[in-house]
């Protein structure tokens, strides 16, 4: 028996998807990449969407954005204060630190993994700019308590939502409560595209700063009436090379634009199956007495398992993850564990810590998670259960 981390979710339809790009003898970024845009909006609930090369950087172009939009209540300058959960992927935080933010980290809470409302609500100063809030392991954060801590103040909610695809919160699509949310759809995600992500908006300005720096910084992809350049010229000529913001080159490939339309498909019934192993999951682990499980905010989409273990547990994160490889099965750290243990890294932010850790420490050294996907995992939680359960019964006799 083997239980992995992901697997494939590909059949038929995405490889006569490839041929069909292949056929076009277009790969760069081109209709099939539109296409998928519109469908991806569509499916979030978002009036537009920006394919990119990958979800860390679609996190890269929303950063970004913010430093080139006119409008100054949501303009960034370098050395504003973004709050940030403790725990999450490297590049929630590095393009913080690549535009000269000031990070200030803030514990998670135990039960959701997701930020601690509580301390949030202690970490929010005058100076708190953005609060970028990260939907973990496809658990929603509770919106409600976020927009209420903002308030009236002139705070920007950001959403990294690249593990959480097709999770919903007061049936709203994770990724459409803040200005802008961002998502993944790499190998072991919801979706598979290759590699590729996605930012969607409702912002209008924004989504034609992202449409400029997602390729260059040039005009070319621009309508002809937009808010970077005001209004092109008719010549594609002169269009072709013209540069108005400082850009990068993230653009997805075509094949991965083709392929996510028919990923989007097939997405309803990935989450429904998902959802179902999630309950199979909960019913065998919820009520363990050495282990904690992620509580579901809203409605998760199950990323994966999270197994916490409690602090009476017989035996060590470090040995029981030996035995689960020794039994086939992948586990991995709950993303980074406590981000701020990465000393090297950090010497190159301005950062701040408010408060203590206790509960990004704890997951740290004491969490794993394994691995949900699209099909039915009965046999394979069995087998987690039972390699665990007997682990732990010779090590607590």
């Amino acid at each position: 028996m083997e239980y992995k981390l992901a697997s494939n979710t590909w059949d038929e339809k995405e490889v006569k998807a490839i041929h069909r790009v292949i056929d076009s003898d277009n790969y760069s970024m081109g209709e099939q990449v539109e296409a998928y845009e519109k469908d991806f909006a569509n499916y979030i609930g978002s009036k537009f969407a920006i394919m990119t090369s990958s979800g860390s950087t679609a996190n890269l172009l929303m950063i970004a954005a913010m430093f080139f939009t006119k409008d100054k209540s949501k303009r960034l300058s370098r050395g504003d204060e973004v709050i940030v959960p403790a725990v999450s992927w490297s590049t929630t935080y590095f393009p913080l630190q690549q535009y000269g933010l000031k990070v200030k980290f803030v514990d998670i809470d135990r039960k959701t993994l997701n930020i601690d409302l509580n301390k949030l609500a202690d970490a929010i100063s005058d100076s708190t700019k953005v609060i970028l809030a990260v939907n973990l392991l496809g658990n929603p954060n509770n919106f409600d308590v976020i927009n209420n801590l903002i308030g009236d103040r002139n705070i920007t909610l950001l959403e990294d939502n690249c593990e959480s695809l097709g999770a919903t919160f007061n049936n709203k699509q994770a990724g459409s409560f803040g200005l802008m949310g961002t998502f993944s759809s790499f190998f072991s995600h919801h979706i598979a595209t290759m590699e590729g992500g996605c930012v969607v908006t409702d912002d209008e300005e924004l989504y034609h700063i992202l449409l400029s720096i997602r390729a260059h910084g040039w005009t070319r992809n621009l309508p002809v009436k937009n808010h970077v350049s005001g209004v092109k010229s008719h010549d594609p000529f002169e269009e072709s090379f013209k540069f108005v913001l400082p850009g990068y080159n993230v653009r997805p490939l075509e094949m991965s634009g083709a392929i996510g339309i028919e990923q989007l498909k097939k997405l309803p019934n990935f989450i429904k199956i998902r959802r179902k192993n999630a309950d199979y999951f909960k019913s065998k682990f919820e009520n363990h007495p050495y282990l904690e499980i992620q509580n579901e905010v809203g409605l998760s989409s199950w990323f994966g398992f999270a197994l916490i273990l409690k602090e009476d547990s017989p035996i060590s994160r470090k040995n029981l993850v030996e035995v689960l490889g020794q039994e086939k099965i992948e586990c991995r750290p709950i993303v980074t564990g406590n981000f701020l243990k990465n000393k090297e890294v950090l010497s190159y932010f301005d950062y701040d810590v408010s408060g203590k850790l206790e509960n990004s420490d704890h997951i740290d050294s004491h969490g794993f998670f394994v691995g949900n996907q699209q099909i039915e995992l009965t046999l394979e939680i069995d087998h987690l259960y039972s390699v665990i359960s007997q682990i732990m019964h010779l090590r607590a006799d």
